[in-house]
């Protein structure tokens, strides 16, 4: 049975609270270095990847949404996109940077001996969709909405899979990973995308390996 943060990891609690209040006030105060990547710095024409057929979920998903439901509903009340102003990019901007520098990342099979488990890093370790989906959550505290901010699979530099998060935004489609603390518009991030969570249901829907032009390695 999984608990809740205060419970398995009473002294993770305060770091994270704490962590939680400086992303709330990200519009206003930045991390060390955040500012130096800007709104106006994103292509002029926006580009998004067009959602398709359902796809089959991760099993570790389904796992972590019987544990954390809020964090897997679908309020479709809620926009499908983000409009980016300047406060809500550098909340953004803050976030991702703020989770990558908190975090040790370590994979599933060193951290807890198993293949893949999906959670928020309650001890303060995770792999990639551990990462993601703390910032998700952190975001969604500083109202952007949940729905425009989907978890994504994709193949990465190496071949390998890996997973960010994606902002459905009036910009275009961005997306905030553990491997760089720039916020990088789809096509520039090198991957190829396979499947992303719904926005109209709780469930998945592939995207068609979608290819970046970028190569990731040239970063």
């Amino acid at each position: 049975m999984r608990y809740g943060i205060s419970q398995r990891f009473p002294t993770l609690k305060g770091r994270l609270a704490a962590l939680g209040g400086a992303v709330l006030l990200a519009g206003l105060t930045l991390a060390p270095g955040a500012s130096a990547q800007t709104l106006a710095s994103l292509p002029t024409v926006p580009s998004t990847i067009t959602a398709g057929a359902p796809a089959r979920a991760i099993a570790a998903w389904v796992d972590f949404c019987q544990s954390y439901a809020t964090e897997c509903a679908v309020n479709t009340a809620e926009p499908a996109q983000i409009t980016l102003t300047p406060a809500i990019w550098n909340t953004i901007v803050s976030v991702n940077r703020r989770v990558n520098k908190s975090l040790r990342a370590v994979t599933d099979m060193e951290h807890l001996n198993v293949a893949d488990r999906w959670d928020l890093a309650e001890d303060g370790s995770g792999d990639c969709e551990d990462f993601q989906l703390l910032k998700r959550k952190f975001l969604a505290e500083a109202g952007l909405p949940r729905r425009a901010m989907r978890m994504t699979v994709v193949i990465d530099e190496k071949g390998e899979g890996h997973a960010v998060l994606t902002l459905i935004t009036d910009r275009g489609d961005l997306v905030l990973d553990n491997k760089t603390s720039a916020v990088l518009p789809w096509r520039q991030t090198g991957y190829t995308f396979i499947k992303r969570e719904s926005q109209s249901a709780v469930g998945w829907v592939s995207l068609g390996r979608a290819t970046s032009p970028v190569t990731t390695a040239n970063r």
